[in-house]
C-alpha cells in the first residue's frame, strides 16, 4: 500500500507531462511560427516607410527613419495612379465573386437535389476539369475571345465565372448541400415550392458559411490573378493590381523597391479586410463542408 501511495505521488509530481505543460508548449511552438511566417510582411511593410538606401542593409522590422514619400511616389508613380488600379482590380473581383456565387450556388443544386440522366457522369466529368491545367486552354479561349471582341476589355475575367467554369467551388456547394437534411425540400414540396423556390427559400439561406467561403477565395483568387489579366488587357488605364506592381520593374530588372514595397502593402490591404470581416463564416463553412458523401 505505502508503495502505491508513493508511485502514486512521484507520478503526481512531475510536471513535464501535465496537459498544461504541453499547452503551454504547444502555445509556444505556435507563437514562434506565427512569428516567422508574419516577420515578411513586417520586413516589407519597414520598407515600404524605410529610406531606399536602408532597405537591404537591416533585417530589423522597425525603420530608424520614417519616409512618407515612398507611399506618394508610388502612388503617383504610374500615368493612371494606383487608385486607379485598385479600382480596376474590385470591379473585376466583384463581377468574379458576383458569377461565381450565381452560376456555381445554381450548378450544385442540379447537381445535389435534381435528377436527371447521366448525373454521375456530368458529376464526374466535371470534377475532371480540375485536372485540366490551365496552359492548355489558354490558346483556345483566347482565339474564341478574340473572335467575341473581347480582348482588351474585363469580359474574358468576369463573364466565364457566370458560367459555372470554377470545379472546386461546386464542388464544395454540393457536399455542404448534402449535408441539409432532404426533409426541408420534401416539406417544401409538399406546400407546392418548385425547385427555384425550394433553392431560395429553403438551401440558400443555410448556405451561408459555404457561400461565405466561395465569395472570399474567388475575391483572393480573382484580385491576386496576373496571369489572366496579362494576357487580355492591354490598355494600361484597365490595369489591375498585380499589373500595376509590375510596372515598378523595369525591362532591365531594376526596381524601385521602397514605392514597390508601399504599393504591396496597401494592396493587400483589402484581402485582410476581406478575410476579417468573413472570417468566422469561413471557417464555419470549411469545417463542416464534406460531413457527408
Amino acid at each position: 500500500m505505502a508503495t502505491s501511495t508513493a508511485v502514486h505521488h512521484a507520478r503526481a509530481g512531475r510536471p513535464t507531462g501535465s496537459p498544461a505543460f504541453r499547452r503551454v508548449l504547444m502555445h509556444a511552438f505556435l507563437v514562434l511560427l506565427c512569428a516567422a511566417m508574419i516577420y515578411p510582411l513586417l520586413w516589407m511593410a519597414r520598407g515600404a516607410l524605410a529610406p531606399e538606401n536602408e532597405i537591404f542593409n537591416s533585417t530589423t522590422v522597425i525603420p530608424s527613419e520614417l519616409v512618407t514619400s515612398n507611399v506618394v511616389e508610388g502612388w503617383h508613380a504610374n500615368p493612371p495612379g494606383f487608385g486607379r488600379f485598385l479600382l480596376n482590380s474590385a470591379v473585376v473581383s466583384l463581377g468574379a465573386v458576383i458569377g461565381n456565387l450565381l452560376a456555381c450556388t445554381l450548378a450544385a443544386y442540379a447537381f445535389a437535389r435534381v435528377e436527371f440522366p447521366l448525373k454521375r457522369i456530368w458529376f464526374a466529368a466535371m470534377l475532371a476539369t480540375v485536372m485540366i491545367p490551365v496552359h492548355a486552354t489558354l490558346v483556345p479561349q483566347y482565339t474564341i475571345f478574340t473572335v467575341l471582341g473581347w480582348v482588351d476589355t474585363y469580359l474574358p475575367l468576369i463573364v466565364p465565372k457566370f458560367l459555372a467554369t470554377d470545379a472546386f467551388f461546386i464542388f464544395l456547394l454540393v457536399q455542404f448541400m448534402r449535408s441539409i437534411p432532404r426533409e426541408l425540400d420534401e416539406a417544401a414540396e409538399i406546400d407546392g415550392c418548385g425547385h427555384l423556390r425550394r433553392f431560395l427559400t429553403v438551401l440558400l439561406p443555410l448556405m451561408t458559411p459555404a457561400l461565405a467561403t466561395t465569395a472570399v477565395f474567388t475575391f483572393i483568387w480573382t484580385y491576386e490573378d496576373f496571369m489572366g489579366p496579362l494576357i487580355y488587357l492591354a490598355d494600361i488605364h484597365r490595369y489591375t493590381v498585380p499589373l500595376g506592381l509590375r510596372m515598378f520593374m523595369n525591362s532591365m530588372g531594376e526596381s524601385s523597391y521602397g514605392q514597390l514595397f508601399a504599393m504591396t502593402t496597401l494592396s493587400l490591404l483589402p484581402v485582410f479586410v476581406v478575410f476579417m470581416i468573413f472570417q468566422r463564416r469561413l471557417i464555419e463553412g470549411i469545417a463542416t463542408t464534406g460531413l457527408k458523401g
